[in-house]
Formats: structure tokens, sequence, C-alpha cells
């Protein structure tokens, strides 16, 4: 590689730093249970994965949505590792309605649930609770009914309840 030819990827890759670092500290700041120090982790170790990635000439064509699939998958892979015990589930009110969780301590719950649901219902109920993608937009998106969304939705929330209500009365907690 020549030295302009490292400049330009630098260049490029700064671009895409100032172009991303917002949006994508958002969408970890918000799986991440607003923990400031996980958001920054997570989204510091998906900054080094696309250096290391661009640096090889592997840029994606949209940039913050490969970051974005990047820091998911590093977010999954770090309640994956946490043990239920470790999550302080003590005080923690959780309604998987149309309200979104609040709160680090049911942020982190929800999103140790989230990471031991199959990759359909995870997807479906991250784009409904967290991205607020209306049942029309989802519906589109796969190609069914809002109707079929709706009872997608019903058997995902009871499949996260089914992990997170274990945990919850081993810390004294009712849902």
């Amino acid at each position: 590689m020549s030295q302009s030819q490292g400049d330009e990827i630098a260049a490029g890759m700064i671009d895409a730093y100032r172009e991303t670092i917002e949006p994508l500290y958002r969408f970890v700041a918000r799986r991440a249970g607003r923990s400031r120090q996980l958001a920054e982790d997570i989204t510091q170790e998906t900054y080094l994965r696309a250096v290391e990635q661009w640096r090889h000439g592997r840029r994606p064509d949209s940039t913050l949505a490969w970051l974005q699939t990047v820091a998911r998958n590093l977010l999954l892979n770090h309640y994956r590792r946490k043990s239920p015990e470790s999550l302080d589930a003590s005080g923690v009110e959780i309604a998987l309605d149309d309200e979104p969780v609040e709160g680090p301590d049911a942020a982190a719950l929800v999103y140790w649930g989230l990471a031991r649901l199959g990759r359909r219902p995870r997807s479906l109920l991250e784009a409904f609770y967290i991205e607020g993608k209306p049942m029309r937009t989802i519906a589109t998106e796969l190609g069914v009914s809002e109707r079929a969304v709706e009872g997608r939705l019903r058997r995902a929330r009871q499949s996260l309840k089914d992990r997170l209500t274990p945990v919850m009365h081993q810390h004294g907690v009712t849902s």
C-alpha cells in the first residue's frame, strides 16, 4: 500500500467516524441499558473492528448499518457471557407492552434475555420496542401481514418473559 492510499483510507475512516459516532453511540446506549461505560466500551470496540476491516480494504456499502451490526453482536456477546446472578434484578419492573423498558438494571436484564432468544424473535422485539418501527413497516420488511407480526411479537414477548421470569423470581421481583 502506498502512502497516498494509506492517507486516503485514513481520511475515509475519519469521515466515517464523524458521520456515524453520534447515531452509533445512541444505538449502543439504548441497548446498553444506559450504562455509559458499557456503551463507550462497545462503541470503541466497534470502531476498532472497523479500522481492522477497513485497513484491509473491506469497507461496507452502508457504514452505519455495518457498525450497528457489529455493535449489536458485541452487546449480545457481552450479555451472553453474563450469568443471571450477576444481573441485579431487585427493584426492576419490566412491562413489555408498548412502553420501553427504563433504567440500566431493567435494560441489562432485558438484553440478557434477548441474547438468549433466537435471531428472529430478538430482531422482531428490537425492531418494534427499541427501534420504534411501526407494525406496518415491520410487516412490509418481513413480507407478512400486520396480523402475523402481532402474533410473532406476542410469541417473542412470551419467550422473553419465560427467560426473564425465573431470574426475576430468584431476586424476589414479580412481573
